[in-house]
């Protein structure tokens, strides 16, 4: 009796790979480390000079160093790990952020640690894309959405997180070492988060693997390079020439890039950020509004560690102390966000920006009234309706970019993100930043910090009116 077609065996399709609750805690630490330590050194930055001997030009490149090679890197990681596998560039990224996180708290001056500090960024720029790379590549339905904002609470719970944990671990001052433990400390949780990754994070990739794109990596490069650098260094070196040309040289790199991705695309190639990408309505729209509220948000975080440090008195305990108010609402509404999402969609992030404004009103009337008797008591409403509202829309908003991308483009458009967030993060410390910095002397620094405030009220009250053109609800 011959087979039918019918009565042979079905060979099954691989079932695709999932992601455990052990697998998303280990991404989701893998997350926080960049994170943390773009923020850790703002309240280590005094001790950092004193004990090194520098200047401020110099103690600005031990943030901007970390953030420029962090931003630049980012879409070119993503790529990476569709091409080669997002567990083993989440481990390698993972390792050699370890070793240079060991270089900065071992750095026996101001240069080497500056170097230290590029090569953290450039690693971590290998690790974070493959976070969200493999959430969307790895879940689906209501358990992506509930990775999605654990995502977002652990991201903006860490950049508040590095703050506070940077003044705890300059002042504790363990066996003599200061400053430098807010490095040694990514040491062991990176061998933690080693041996939990090999066990627990599944392996994703992209089906079609597309090759890097040279051109436009070192295009986006170049473009980032000759934005940020005059930004961050520009006030403490006194705006020379170069800063100027180089602020000049920004929008031809940008259309440069962008061309050419467009000649790429159309020759069959595959371009560094396909262009058919930025074609996807949330993600597009998703992006802009991520430019003013990381923005906003670094510089206020920068303003508020010299402000509370320099100006209140506070030492690097009660500086980073006075922010707790901010963290802890922020991670308990953002507990809750996934329940308002689904009930009320986007319109989450309109009535997040509304009391994240109103936090920022009281933070502001409490350095009017107050100054300079800044502390957790004159902070503390301001700061817990601004951490609730941040956490009704970052979270969100990573979900909104993501909502549309496929898998398969899952690690590119993680990177494009991270990278808006990154390059909006460094343009925050650079430009709200040097604008307190540079009032200060003129204006006194409570009126500076005002100033300032006012800026980021600014965009938060743009990021609302953004959030109103969004699709109500997301895919």
């Amino acid at each position: 009796m011959t087979e039918t077609a019918t009565s042979r065996p079905v060979r099954p399709h691989p079932s695709p790979p999932e992601l455990g609750g052990p697998g998303l805690f280990t991404v989701l630490l893998g997350a926080a480390l960049p994170l943390v330590d773009f923020f850790i050194v703002n309240v280590a930055l005094p001790t950092i000079g004193r004990d090194l001997g520098t200047g401020e030009s110099v103690l600005e490149l031990v943030v901007a160093g970390y953030g420029v090679a962090y931003a630049v890197l980012l879409v070119l990681g993503g790529r990476l790990g569709d091409l080669f596998g997002r567990r083993r560039l989440f481990l390698g990224g993972m390792a050699a952020f370890g070793l240079a996180s060991l270089a900065c708290g071992l750095a026996p001056n101001a240069w080497s640690l500056v170097a230290a500090r590029v090569a953290q960024g450039a690693t971590a720029a290998a690790m974070l894309p493959q976070v969200l790379a493999t959430i969307q590549a790895a879940t689906s339905g209501q358990r992506r959405a509930k990775a999605m904002g654990l995502y977002g609470a652990t991201a903006g719970l860490s950049m508040v997180a590095g703050q506070i944990l940077g003044g705890l671990l300059v002042a504790a001052d363990l066996w003599g070492n200061g400053w430098r433990l807010v490095f040694l400390v990514n040491v062991p949780v990176v061998l933690l988060g080693l041996v939990l990754a090999a066990r627990t994070v599944p392996e994703t990739r992209s089906q079609a693997p597309e090759p890097v794109d040279g051109p436009g990596t070192v295009l986006l490069a170049v473009a980032l390079l000759v934005l940020l650098a005059p930004l961050t260094e520009g006030r403490a070196a006194g705006w020379p020439l170069w800063t100027w040309l180089s602020l000049a040289a920004f929008p031809l790199a940008t259309g440069a890039f962008f061309a050419v991705e467009r000649r790429a695309d159309r020759a069959g190639r595959t371009p560094l950020v396909p262009p058919r990408l930025l074609a996807l309505l949330t993600l597009r729209r998703g992006l802009v509004m991520i430019l003013p509220f990381s923005i906003g948000f670094s510089g206020f975080m920068f303003v508020m560690a010299v402000a509370l440090q320099q100006g209140a008195g506070l030492g690097p305990v009660r500086a980073g102390l006075a922010l707790a108010p901010l963290a802890v609402a922020f991670f308990l509404v953002s507990l809750a966000g996934p329940r308002l999402v689904a009930r009320h969609g986007t319109r989450v992030i309109t009535a997040g920006a509304v009391l994240h404004g109103a936090g920022l009103a009281l933070i502001a009337l409490a350095a009017r009234w107050s100054w300079p008797d800044l502390g957790v008591v004159a902070l503390l409403p301001g700061g817990a309706v601004a951490g609730a509202g941040q956490a009704l829309q970052l979270p969100v908003l990573y979900r909104v970019v993501l909502s549309e991308v496929p898998p398969a483009r899952a690690g590119v458009g993680s990177g494009v993100m991270s990278t808006t967030q990154q390059a909006a993060l460094a343009l925050g410390v650079a430009t709200v930043g040097t604008l307190f910095l540079s009032l200060t002397p003129h204006i006194g620094m409570r009126d500076a910090l005002l100033t300032a405030l006012c800026v980021q009220l600014a965009g938060v009250v743009l990021t609302g009116l953004l959030s109103l053109r969004l699709p109500r609800a997301i895919g």
